[in-house]
């Protein structure tokens, strides 16, 4: 078991105080994550700020005023226990990004609507529901192209927007390092390129500067000027994002580079959001990485090191969180972070004991996983499935996790509960592949020696008059080729 005395850890769950382990641990201080924790969720009202005659003498905290939201969603296909499980998925998008979820609704259809999305008959009933509600957003369950957000909302007379722009916004608030911001910044305005409008229905739109029917003296309009104004902006904010990105990438690829050199083994955690990722993360390395019950509460991927139970060290990637239908933009703007997934010697695949579709989200996980790898040159990584929160799970739901996914670890980074056996599993995944060797290289081959530095780590070296004698630890494909020259 790592050492995790110095840690507070606390589950997706609930607020826990934490892991009671064989060190029987308990600590007051705060951790890093807790305080993030506790400032995301209040704002602070700064004493001797006010404009009245007596300053405020202490500091208050007043929650954000709320969205009142409407759900509504298309099912098109599957059980009815899925479409559910999506609104109920779409609610908690809402509430994270700080909504108040009224009602839902789901039109059943074949296909959604190319006009409103949802029909024109059910666009007026969403009328009335959001004028019997008081609601001031409708959000779709799904991806809505600009002229069914434009229609649906002529309808409504509310602000309409769809489940990528929700998570969009779930990104931005989320999002705290510089690349992070970077990414989620390139990512909305991608999404906002296609959606441009005018600022009111008296704008004109007309394109001007050209003679005959289509435009001249008189028909130049300031409509398509602002929107051409706007489009290129965006287009130049987003050339300098991917720079600022691929510089950060740079930085990101030394340290990892760094990391194979010293051949310590990485192990990338992935999984569908809040399925406990961080909560494992800490339980696994002692860190205090922030931990929320809520959608994608982390988003910038943290590095820690690990130690194996035999004294052997790894670094743990906790990555972003994926969910169902994940934005395009997303993938696409976060694909130097997902990277991290690529390089890693194993992959930790967490999922949801908890949840009522379990295997809905391993199918999610790996959808976006295979999109990621595709680009990748080398063979995908090993990887070990884990079941986590099964303190909280239903055991007829592990029952059949157990016999379906037989090759699995069942743990609960709450009681602790299946970690010794997570570590064993990761031991074997984590075996050196190198092998030591004793070489005498001759001169000539100065080709091989090089070989040995590159990919090799040496142990002692010295040269004599016959050529350099190595004791080094190098791949076994390597180890073949110098069997000729051992000493």
């Amino acid at each position: 078991m790592t050492n995790t005395s110095r840690t507070r850890n606390t589950t997706d769950d609930t607020d826990r105080t934490g892991y009671d382990g064989p060190d029987g641990w308990a600590h007051d201080d705060p951790s890093v994550g807790e305080m993030q924790l506790e400032d995301r969720s209040a704002l602070r009202r700064v004493a001797g700020l006010s404009t009245e005659l007596e300053d405020v003498t202490e500091v208050e905290y007043r929650q954000l005023r709320l969205e009142r939201v409407v759900l509504v969603g298309v099912w098109t296909g599957g059980s009815a226990a899925q479409a559910d499980a999506s609104l109920a998925e779409l609610a908690a998008l809402a509430e994270t990004a700080g909504s108040e979820v009224l009602e839902g609704m789901v039109q059943r259809r074949d296909k959604p609507d190319a006009a409103t999305y949802i029909g024109s008959g059910k666009a007026e009933e969403l009328r009335e529901v959001v004028l019997a509600t008081g609601a001031d957003t409708v959000i779709c369950d799904g991806e809505l192209t600009p002229a069914q957000l434009t229609a649906l909302e002529k309808v409504v007379k509310v602000k309409v927007i769809d489940r990528t722009a929700l998570i969009l916004d779930i990104f931005a608030q989320h999002a705290t390092s510089r690349e992070g911001k970077a990414q989620v910044s390139l990512a909305q305005m991608e999404y906002m390129l296609p959606r441009l409008r005018g600022w009111g229905e008296s704008m004109s739109r007309q394109a001007g500067g050209r003679a005959g029917s289509n435009g001249g003296v008189g028909l130049r309009g300031p409509g398509e000027t602002k929107i051409e104004t706007d489009r290129r902006r965006i287009r130049e904010r987003m050339a300098k994002l991917r720079r600022e990105i691929k510089g950060m990438k740079a930085a990101r690829d030394t340290k990892r580079t760094r990391r194979l050199r010293n051949r310590i083994p990485s192990v990338a955690i992935v999984g569908y959001t809040n399925a406990g990722k961080s909560s494992l993360l800490n339980l696994l390395t002692g860190s205090g990485v922030l931990v929320e019950n809520a959608l994608f509460a982390t988003l910038d991927p943290t590095t820690r090191r690990a130690t194996l139970p035999d004294g052997r060290e790894f670094v743990l990637t906790d990555t972003v969180g994926f969910v169902r239908h994940l934005p395009t933009q997303l993938v696409e703007a976060f694909r130097s972070t997902l990277e991290e997934v690529a390089d890693a010697d194993v992959l930790l695949h967490v999922v949801d004991g908890s949840d009522p579709l379990p295997t809905e989200q391993i199918k999610a996980v790996r959808e976006v996983l295979t999109d990621v790898l595709r680009e990748s040159d080398g063979p995908p990584p090993p990887e070990l499935m884990v079941v986590n929160k099964i303190d909280a799970a239903d055991p007829v739901t592990l029952t059949q996790l157990r016999g379906l996914l037989t090759d699995s670890v069942f743990v609960s980074a709450h009681t602790g509960e299946g970690i010794e056996e997570l570590h064993e599993r990761l031991g074997r995944l984590l075996e050196d592949p190198d092998v030591e060797i004793k070489v005498l290289v001759p001169y000539t081959r100065g080709d091989l020696l090089s070989r040995i530095h590159s990919d090799g780590q040496i142990l002692q070296s010295a040269h004599e008059a016959d050529g350099t004698r190595v004791h080094a630890k190098v791949p076994r494909a390597l180890a073949s080729a110098l069997d000729e020259y051992a000493a």
